[in-house]
């Protein structure tokens, strides 16, 4: 599945993955999934709500419902994922992105559903994508989105991943991290890019990261540049380079009201 370049907390997450959707296969099968998948309200339109900002000339924001990660522990003790949505609703943001692994970033499947429950607003799950029963499990919790993390995949994993949210209905983000990744996700008839700002090995973030990348991404594919983005300043160094879509979680998380951490960063980073 991973290279042997994979970094450890990486495999560590995904071999911890690997045993928690066989966990999931036993008490739920996959066509009991498609059943309640089929059962959801349509799709908001994910990627549609993030052109709709371009298009708009406002930066398009994915604003995070992330109650801790490995990294940093405990980034918001008052956690609460419906208050959180709606106030990210009302702050502007395009879509959300609610984290639902359990064990390292505590995050919840309700998490999503009261999230989404909120507001109106398009919903990635956020979590480590590695077998199709997942899809629809993401699905029948009422997703809008999935992610795919190009580096716990091979190129077979990723394509078939890929083919299955599309028949899911699914939006997908593909996130790289470097070029070598970028190369591989582009063999997709993808539209969404994540670039990753932090590196997996160290954990430290640089915004050059997605800034190296830009000239090797196509156009008619959206760049969402992800982690390392702290303030206004930050903000408007991409959208001076014309990236205009952002998943920022933990910044937001940290302020007392999310939205509004939102929507003061927007204004001043397009005053």
């Amino acid at each position: 599945m991973m290279s042997q370049g994979t970094p450890t907390v990486l495999k560590r997450i995904c071999d911890r993955k690997l045993e928690e959707i066989a966990d999931r296969k036993r008490l739920v099968t996959l066509d009991d999934l498609r059943v309640r998948a089929a059962s959801q309200d349509q799709a908001r339109g994910f990627r549609r709500a993030l052109q709709s900002h371009i298009d708009a000339g406002t930066p398009g924001v994915i604003a995070e419902v992330k109650k801790a990660s490995p990294s940093k522990g405990v980034i918001r003790e008052d956690f609460d994922a419906a208050w959180i949505a709606n106030s990210y609703a009302q702050g502007g943001a395009a879509c959300l992105s609610v984290l639902t692994d359990i064990d390292f970033f505590q995050g919840a499947d309700e998490y999503l559903r009261k999230a989404r429950a909120a507001c109106e607003l398009p919903v990635l799950r956020k979590d480590f994508t590695l077998d199709a029963y997942q899809i629809w499990e993401a699905r029948a919790l009422g997703a809008d989105a999935i992610l795919l993390i190009v580096a716990c995949l091979d190129d077979a994993q990723m394509h078939d991943l890929f083919e299955e949210a599309c028949e899911a209905q699914l939006d997908v983000l593909v996130e790289v991290h470097d070029r070598h990744e970028l190369d591989r996700a582009l063999a997709l008839d993808l539209d969404l890019i994540g670039i990753n700002n932090r590196d997996l090995h160290t954990f430290d973030t640089d915004l050059n990261t997605t800034l190296n990348l830009l000239d090797h991404v196509p156009s008619g594919v959206t760049v969402v540049t992800e982690s390392g983005l702290h303030t206004a300043d930050d903000m408007r160094l991409m959208l001076e380079q014309r990236v205009s879509t952002f998943l920022i979680g933990e910044s937001f998380m940290r302020q007392p009201s999310p939205g509004d951490a939102l929507a003061d960063m927007v204004l001043a980073a397009t005053r």
